[in-house]
């Protein structure tokens, strides 16, 4: 019985010390990220790359000053003088 307690004395005062020096260690790894994590992330770069596009759109139709400018997206394939016939 004596051994016994002995060895589970020893044993615990084995753990009390590896246990501190394993967390040390343990913290200065970087820890990996999980799936959902990266999955995240990605989602908010995409959002914000499509805010961001969205934002150049908005200044390119609006022009520099902020001004409310008419666009015309089928202005080059219209006929300017109108001489063409309608078909």
């Amino acid at each position: 019985m004596k051994k016994l307690f002995v060895a589970l004395l020893a044993l615990s005062a084995f753990t009390a010390m590896v246990g501190p020096v394993e967390a040390q260690v343990s913290s200065g790894r970087q820890r990996q990220k999980t799936m959902l994590q990266m999955e995240d992330e990605q989602k908010k770069k995409a959002a914000e790359k499509a805010e961001k596009d969205y934002e150049a759109a908005m200044q390119k139709t609006q022009g520099k000053g902020g001004d409310q400018t008419a666009v015309d997206p089928w202005a080059n394939m219209r006929e300017v003088d109108g001489s063409q016939a309608k078909r």
